[in-house]
């Protein structure tokens, strides 16, 4: 089915355009014309491409507004955190997931990397199905309708130094790097919305002498490799004092750090570290609202596009779902720690948010023929919005102000509500009552 849609105004990959008709047949974009007449379906307001969230952890939605008494720092977090994690099976990871897998939908994000390595039972007893968590996350953004790069992640150890995993930890763990890529092998999705990707944990979880493992897994299958890297100052100074190199650098050394890797959080480089990953032509993911919200610190953004490194984002812990609060957030933090505005552009700042490509979707993020058609319509007209260009909507939309989004060329919300979701504040506050309870 052909349907063309008239746009007041769009973001093109040469910037903001009024008057655009786009057409789409089927799941993809076969015309994109500036200027034309208004006719055909209109879309008031601003259409930007579908956004992409590079890099969450669904359960650690269940966690927001509930760890901020009594102060902490990442690691007091993460003991919550852990706390969670112990209570999910398939059944209660699936109906999280889906919701919250709605609730990035409803804010306009089209694609998500799940960074999953929450795998087995009590103890690290696998399920009848070794892969059930995983087919849970499947199912879940199925019902939701986002776009799903499952990052299945090797976690192995507690510390740099290869300490056995430690408590819900053991539910992490395959036992080796060997068995995390037989289990992987085994698993399949049926689906043309779903891909599946690797990932490290980080060289913390990960002892250096398996790292090859994952590294080979997706090079073989063509899949994009993930890991976190120097999110926190002590997993640098750990690694340097067991390895004698950054994490960045021991990534390096085991022929992770490619064209098709992509460091999550990045916040504490040192050394070449920044020179390194531009120069393979890796990518990162800035999450800064979780950045902000765990106490890690500011990420050199900048410097880091500045050496070549292709930056996307995430929205990691789900402190909040905003794709432009993300956007905003990679030049807030820049504007902080160098006190200079504009650091920058609107148009990078889009480019990071669309990044698509970071979850191994080179053809989504754009309005151009050929892509495939995600869309999200934007209120120009809300307190928010109100006056704003065009080009500047990631400085001041918030994901209260999207109203459509579409997917593969079908549109799965409109007027701000999830044609298969009917109240899912509701669901999700009762959901979270129960996994916590």
């Amino acid at each position: 089915m052909t349907t063309t849609y008239w746009c007041e105004h769009a973001l093109l990959p040469d910037g903001p355009a009024d008057a655009v008709a786009v057409t789409v047949d089927g799941d993809r974009i076969t015309g994109v014309v500036p200027g034309t007449p208004r006719s055909g379906t209109v879309l008031s307001g601003l259409v930007t491409p579908g956004f992409a969230n590079a890099h969450s952890h669904a359960f650690h939605r269940a966690l927001r507004g509930r760890t901020h008494s009594g102060g902490g720092t990442f690691f007091t977090w993460r003991e919550r955190m852990y706390a969670v994690a112990h209570r999910l099976d398939p059944v209660s990871y699936y109906r999280l997931a889906r919701l919250v897998f709605t609730e990035m939908v409803l804010a306009g994000f089209t694609s998500v990397g799940e960074f999953h390595y929450l795998h087995h039972g009590s103890g690290g007893t696998p399920y009848s199905d070794p892969n059930a968590m995983s087919h849970s996350l499947v199912a879940a953004a199925g019902d939701a309708g986002i776009r799903l790069t499952l990052l299945d992640t090797c976690y192995l150890a507690s510390a740099v130094d290869g300490a056995p995993p430690q408590g819900v930890q053991q539910r992490y763990s395959d036992g080796d790097a060997d068995a995390w890529a037989e289990r992987l092998d085994a698993f399949r999705a049926e689906s043309p919305l779903v891909r599946v990707g690797a990932a490290i944990h980080s060289v913390r979880a990960v002892p250096a002498a398996q790292l090859a493992v994952p590294v080979a897994w997706a090079q073989a299958n063509g899949a994009p490799l993930h890991a976190h890297v120097s999110e926190q100052i002590s997993e640098n100074d750990d690694c340097l004092a067991v390895h004698r190199r950054t994490p960045t650098q021991l990534l390096a050394d085991a022929g992770a750090v490619t064209s098709d890797f992509v460091g999550v959080h990045v916040t504490h480089p040192s050394g070449d570290d920044v020179g390194l990953l531009g120069a393979s032509g890796a990518g990162v993911c800035l999450c800064p609202t979780t950045e902000r919200d765990l106490g890690d610190g500011i990420g050199p953004g900048r410097r880091l596009a500045n050496a070549g490194v292709s930056l996307s984002i995430g929205t990691d812990s789900h402190a909040v779902v905003d794709p432009f609060e993300e956007m905003r957030g990679v030049e807030m933090h820049e504007r902080l720690a160098t006190q200079r505005r504009g650091v920058f552009s609107p148009a990078e700042l889009l480019s990071a948010g669309t990044r698509h490509s970071a979850l191994g979707w080179d053809d989504v993020g754009s309005i151009a023929p050929g892509a495939q058609a995600d869309l999200v319509r934007v209120a120009t007209d809300t307190p928010r919005t109100a006056g704003s260009e065009p080009a500047g909507i990631a400085l001041s939309a918030f994901a209260s102000d999207v109203r459509d989004v579409m997917v593969a060329g079908r549109w799965l919300v409109r007027d701000g509500r999830h044609k298969h979701a009917a109240n899912p504040s509701s669901e999700l506050a009762a959901e979270v009552k129960e996994l916590l309870r």
